[in-house]
């Protein structure tokens, strides 16, 4: 279930998020003309970490991946190793993205479904300010 795409600064490199797998695969793209191949796994999620979600790629390019049920947004390097964990104050967290001054804000969603009164936070969009900056989210030309 591709729950989250995402290029590499370079456009050579596209990222997918199988939620089902708990996994990121990235793919070889080509540019020129839109075609995928290549398709390998990039970064699994261990079990009990949550289900990856949505994604962003920051211009340096790190993956940002939100963890449903894992109250948090991880950073990940190029290279696939981990090197960011962000924590939020609610367990579904679903989509990030940039913004703020020279996208230097992540922005995270979550949701309020499936969650206790306990978390009364869940269902808001947290905002976090990076040493890293990322290009601004595409609108949604339907």
């Amino acid at each position: 279930m591709s729950n989250g795409l995402g290029w590499s600064p370079d456009g050579e490199t596209m990222y997918d998020v199988d939620s089902l797998t708990y996994r990121v695969d990235a793919f070889d793209f080509d540019v020129a003309d839109g075609q995928i191949s290549e398709r390998r796994q990039w970064v699994a999620i261990e079990p009990g970490a949550g289900i990856p979600d949505g994604l962003a790629v920051d211009n340096a390019g790190g993956v940002w991946l939100a963890l449903w049920g894992g109250a948090a947004v991880r950073r990940y390097a190029p290279d696939g190793a981990l090197d960011r964990v962000l924590t939020v104050p609610t367990d579904n967290v679903t989509a990030c993205c940039f913004g703020g001054d020279e996208g230097r804000s992540l922005d995270g969603t979550t949701a309020s479904v499936q969650l206790p009164q306990a978390q009364p936070l869940a269902g808001s969009i947290f905002v976090t300010e990076l040493d890293v900056s990322g290009p601004p989210a595409l609108a949604f030309a339907g």
